[in-house]
């Protein structure tokens, strides 16, 4: 058996909450089911029906991770879920399924996280020294334990005091018998929305998961923003000391689902204006614009508008690959990739063909694509790509390479060109990609893994010269 590895970015999870509502856990088993881009390695939901905290988490797909039976016996009137990628603590054993359910001393509380702390590895050996002892290699469990040692009179205070010694990125759900808990760090690295249905909040990593149960979009959590639930009653509140705000800007690229809106930019409108800055800044005379499904395909839809070229759905992509397959003893060329993409013949014989992706990161994938493209019969292939070169890794919760794995950090675009087999290749700007977003230069989000620019200081740079912190004066 083997496991299908895309040459793709990966947001590490999403998190999803209801307070005061009957149907809880069936409620964020859909918020959930809708988030499910997110993560595909785990899923979990913990509830609270007097005092008492119920789990069920899991490796697999949402869907296969609960079923009817499991989501009735998770009582209470109030969950929080978790659907995992794995990136710090990269291990996806069953330790390190989340979200997190520890008794203290103030009684259970469950913890579920969107992130990456810069400062974990440190923090945890410190905590270790301590005497704590540490039941994953999660760097959500750092603010588990630091909350738990908290001496502070009420669950919102201790939280408040633990995410006070941690810096990095967090959209960050947690919960005890009385109240549950929405964070998001003071960069807004990661998304987190409020929303509301009947008289029941609801917190979400996107938007998207608001509309499968009707829940009304209310607003975004703002960056470095705590917002306390208790019953029908919501308080906000800003802890921590201001600082620039940060949003990835590869939310928008390639994580959220396009329709989303996230901090007021709807993402399919995102990508299309993404895809017609691409075009005039890198048009090529063709007769096919094709995106690489599913994420290429609003930004292929901009592309084709901008350059008056017409849209075709050339690569076909099969939904229903599991995570794992049994591969043939034959071997087969490309097998990794024809069994999620297929290119179809009576598209591309003869033609020029505009093949419009999200990003390339090691190369291979848009390498095999491309081959695969041309034995299906097109005459030129001509690669768009709907962000800059990613020369550097991310610190604050993407999977992401090592830089020496990511061919642009060593490559030009001309041998990256030569390199996937393409006729000719062109990146967006940086320029155009912020114009894209936002309407305007350059502000408001993270672009490290574009620009090598780390907003966040963290203990590698030291021993890293290629690495940038931004002056955040």
């Amino acid at each position: 058996m083997i496991s299908i590895t895309d040459d793709h970015f990966h947001d590490e999870c999403g998190v999803f909450g209801i307070s005061n509502n009957a149907e809880a856990s069936n409620l964020v088993y859909l918020g959930l089911y809708a988030l499910q881009h997110r993560g595909q390695e785990s899923a979990g939901i913990v509830t609270v029906e007097d005092k008492i905290l119920h789990c069920k988490r899991a490796r697999g797909l949402v869907a296969d991770v609960f079923n009817r039976q499991d989501v009735e016996r998770l009582k209470g009137r109030t969950a929080i879920g978790h659907v995992r990628y794995s990136t710090a603590g990269g291990s996806s054993t069953t330790r390190n399924l989340q979200p997190i359910v520890v008794d203290t001393a103030h009684g259970g509380m469950a913890m579920a996280h969107n992130g990456n702390l810069v400062n974990g590895v440190d923090m945890r050996r410190n905590l270790e020294r301590r005497g704590s002892i540490f039941q994953s290699t999660m760097d959500t469990e750092v603010i588990v334990h630091l909350t738990a040692l908290s001496r502070c009179r009420t669950f919102p205070e201790r939280l408040v005091e633990a995410l006070s010694q941690v810096q990095g990125a967090y959209a960050l759900l947690a919960m005890d018998s009385k109240c549950m808990i929405g964070v998001r760090d003071p960069n807004g690295f990661r998304p987190l929305c409020l929303g509301k249905v009947g008289d029941s909040y609801v917190l979400s990593s996107e938007t998207c998961a608001l509309k499968l149960i009707d829940a009304q979009f209310i607003r975004d959590i703002e960056p470095g923003e705590m917002v306390v639930i208790q019953g029908d009653k919501v308080e906000s509140f800003y802890p921590f000391p201001k600082r620039n705000r940060h949003l990835c800007i590869f939310e928008y690229v390639y994580f959220a689902r396009p329709d989303s809106t996230i901090d007021g930019i709807n993402v399919y409108e995102a990508r299309k204006r993404i895809g017609i800055k691409l075009a005039e800044e890198s048009y090529v005379d063709a007769d096919l614009v094709v995106p690489v499904p599913d994420s290429g395909v609003p930004s292929a839809l901009g592309y084709a508008q901008a350059a008056k070229i017409p849209f075709e759905l050339g690569i076909i992509r099969n939904h229903y690959i599991g995570r794992t397959f049994i591969e043939p003893q034959q071997s087969i060329r490309h097998f990794g990739v024809k069994i999620k993409l297929n290119a179809n013949p009576r598209v591309f014989k003869g033609k020029k063909v505009v093949l419009v992706d999200d990003s390339i990161v090691r190369g291979t994938t848009s390498r095999k694509i491309v081959k695969m493209v041309r034995a299906a019969g097109a005459k030129e292939v001509h690669m768009r790509i709907s962000s800059p070169p990613t020369t550097n890794p991310c610190y604050y919760g993407i999977d992401t390479p090592t830089r020496n794995e990511l061919l642009a950090s060593s490559h030009s675009v001309k041998e990256m060109k030569n390199y996937i087999t393409a006729d000719s290749l062109a990146f967006l700007s940086m320029e155009g990609l912020y114009e894209a977003v936002n309407g305007r230069a350059g502000t408001g989000h993270c672009d490290a893994c574009f620009s090598g620019l780390y907003p966040i200081p963290f203990p590698t740079h030291e021993t890293d010269p290629q690495l940038t912190l931004l002056n955040e004066d």
